[in-house]
């Protein structure tokens, strides 16, 4: 992914928390010499030791994964993002952007078709996404209907071997400029205009405070 300096997330912690906020990603990789993309929930688990893994499955009928053992791979979790117009700067001179959270994890794939490993993915995953539920759907509850299925799936493990994240909010834009988008962008009925203006606050905040 390409990162200007001023974009770059240097914290793993904060890159990990997103990722776990925004889990619904893309999978990318070759497959018959073609680019190919799937679009799954992943369960992240970062450990002590600063190793990070991301957990997965796919429909078995899914032709991509006869291709990922022990590849590379690429999955792309998107945030929020907002369009900017050039006229809130309300100076000249100026170019309209888009406005984004973005993260990229990158590790070598492995396929997993035992039952095992495919019971711990999606008891992973439904703990995770059940979490806080009223009514949460446990899965040792309905061992029997999950075991029956588990033949059409294959589990996924990437050991992330490259993590980035993009935090683009106009940082390298003035104050003045950057709260002109912040007003404007409240006004937005488009895209994740609220949530974009909330975290360029907090870039501000910030900013503000390492000056004092």
């Amino acid at each position: 992914m390409y990162i200007p300096k001023q974009f770059r997330k240097e914290e793993t912690t904060d890159i990990v928390q997103f990722i776990r906020a925004n889990s619904f990603g893309v999978l990318f990789s070759q497959h018959d010499l073609l680019p190919t993309a799937t679009h799954l929930p992943f369960i992240l688990s970062a450990e002590e030791d600063g190793s990070i893994t991301l957990l997965s499955h796919m429909a078995k009928a899914n032709p991509q994964w006869k291709t990922l053992d022990s590849k590379d791979a690429l999955v792309v979790f998107n945030g929020p993002h907002a369009y900017i117009s050039a006229s809130w700067y309300e100076e000249e001179n100026t170019v309209s952007t888009w406005n984004y959270l973005s993260a990229h994890a990158s590790g070598k794939v492995e396929i997993l078709q035992d039952d095992q490993s495919l019971l711990h993915i999606l008891k992973e995953a439904t703990d995770f996404y059940e979490k806080g539920m009223k009514n949460p759907w446990r899965l040792e509850d309905n061992l029997e209907t999950v075991e029956s299925m588990l033949g059409g799936i294959v589990g996924l493990r990437i050991r992330v071997q490259n993590l980035q994240g993009k935090w683009k909010l106009n940082q390298h834009h003035s104050t003045e400029r950057k709260e002109r988008v912040v007003q404007q962008l409240k006004k937005q009925p488009h895209y994740d205009s609220i949530e974009i203006a909330r975290l360029m606050e907090l870039e501000l905040d910030l900013q503000l405070n390492k000056k004092e």
